[in-house]
């Protein structure tokens, strides 16, 4: 949780797959404290698939997208 305007300062620029790792490298150096809160979820829809783990295609979207984040930290 963190406001809004703190969020927008980071700057994170992705909009895809790489946005979460952007977020917590972007956190980090600006001396953010990052906890881990377990959320309590239902299960996936039947019939319905991840956009990242479902397809080999999202998987590669989410390869790329974080690998183009981790190269530019």
């Amino acid at each position: 949780m963190a406001r809004r305007a703190d969020l927008l300062a980071l700057g994170v620029s992705d909009r895809g797959f790489g946005y979460p790792l952007e977020l917590l490298l972007r956190a980090a150096r600006a001396g953010w404290r990052v906890h881990e809160v377990d959320v309590h979820y239902r299960p996936r829809t039947d019939g319905t698939e991840s956009k990242v783990s479902g397809s080999v295609r999202g998987t590669l979207r989410a390869t790329r997208d974080m690998a183009r984040v981790w190269r530019a930290s």
